[in-house]
């Protein structure tokens, strides 16, 4: 019999999800040797399309996946059945990530006895709905025993909310740098993408939605062309955002220099097609996509917002920019269109940064020491 401690990580996802997925589903393979078992419960709308990315991504990395079908806010069956995972397998560690999971922890540990952790990624959608579901997950993060912020705007937003500091750690993501290891030059994989190699390649990835400001990005990209620059632009990803990032793309008639391939269950190709990534975001918590970007190599430039200086080190590891200027965010593509010798520098010193301070495996090291600490202390309200 496994008598290892078992953890239960849980979101809330709808379609191919994003950033904080990657985390979670390659936590698993880390985590076991470390002596936990780790299962990844996901709370999907049934019959969701996009779900099948998460079931690929699980099996890529052979994570334990449970999925719990969640039909809105008045579903009450999702109760009951985490319930029953929690019982079924015994889980000593209830691990949120995001407002919804936060909440049902906090009510299922009347009913099963666990110690209750959470990943706070950032309040960065911005919809009708959000500012209630960002208000409850502040009222229940002092109630849980350790929150975990991806950066440091996120530790000072869970300590303003109560967290206490004893509670509140900064635990910043990380990335597999063995996986994250460079396999082609720009030029074989943008032939292999079919993309024109002497052509300089731009590119982004995440979410098609507003606070991404690909806006910004295309009409960098229109005024680069313009200047007689041969720049083409690639945005791997999907979202609400799209039908009007296409028609801005009509607009400033970049139909043939710009690409929107749309979600890739593999992006490391186009990484590696990248002569050079830009994250042009408004809001962020420290975004996966960079750490992969700088890992892989690409030189960078992106916006300065919450953990990202921290990451990036102004004109060593990459350009910064100051959100929603799109002068600067052109200044500063331009300088690195221009400038060869820039980018390479910028590239291998953001690989070493990566590699120093960003290893997946110290991150998960140090999540388990945590979990450790909290296993080894009287569960409260035990006798």
């Amino acid at each position: 019999m496994d008598s290892r401690p078992v953890v239960f990580d849980t979101r809330v996802v709808t379609g191919s999800g994003g950033g904080p997925d990657k985390t979670i589903l390659n936590s698993p393979r880390f985590l076991e040797p470390l002596g936990y078992r780790m299962l990844c419960g996901y709370l999907t709308p049934p019959g969701d399309p996009g779900y099948a990315d998460i079931e690929h991504k699980a099996a890529k990395y052979a994570a334990p996946l449970i999925s719990i079908p969640d039909r809105g806010p008045t579903d009450w069956r999702i109760i009951p059945n985490l319930l029953k995972v929690c019982r079924d397998e015994k889980v000593a560690i209830w691990h949120g990530h995001d407002y919804k999971t936060n909440a049902l922890g906090l009510l299922l540990k009347r009913f099963w006895p666990m110690r209750l952790v959470t990943t706070l990624h950032g309040w960065v959608k911005q919809t009708a709905r959000t500012p209630l579901y960002y208000r409850i997950d502040q009222l229940c993060l002092p109630r849980y025993e350790r929150v975990f912020c991806v950066s440091d705007d996120l530790y000072k937003a869970a300590r303003n909310s109560g967290v206490s500091k004893r509670k509140c750690l900064l635990l910043e993501n990380g990335i597999d740098t063995v996986e994250y290891t460079r396999q082609r030059s720009v030029v074989e994989a943008k032939v292999e993408l079919g993309l024109p190699p002497q052509e300089f390649l731009i590119g982004a990835v995440g979410r098609l939605s507003p606070e991404k400001a690909f806006d910004l990005l295309l009409r960098s990209v229109k005024i680069l062309r313009d200047a007689g620059h041969a720049a083409r632009l690639v945005i791997v990803g999907e979202g609400d955002d799209r039908a009007r990032l296409e028609a801005l793309q009509s607009e400033l008639g970049l139909e043939n220099v710009v690409q929107l391939p749309g979600w890739q269950s593999d992006v490391r190709t186009y990484y590696e097609a990248m002569d050079l990534f830009v994250l042009s975001s408004l809001r962020e918590g420290l975004p996966n996509v960079l750490l992969e970007a700088m890992a892989l190599k690409v030189p960078c430039v992106a916006t300065r917002i919450a953990g990202i200086p921290k990451l990036i080190e102004h004109a060593v590891d990459g350009w910064l920019v100051e959100p929603g200027d799109g002068s600067a965010l052109t200044d500063g593509i331009s300088r690195l269109v221009c400038n060869s010798e820039l980018r390479l520098r910028y590239a291998n010193n953001a690989r070493a940064t990566i590699v120093k301070r960003y290893d997946f495996q110290q991150r998960i090291q140090r999540l388990a020491s945590v979990y450790d600490e909290l296993l080894s202390q009287r569960h409260p309200g035990a006798s």
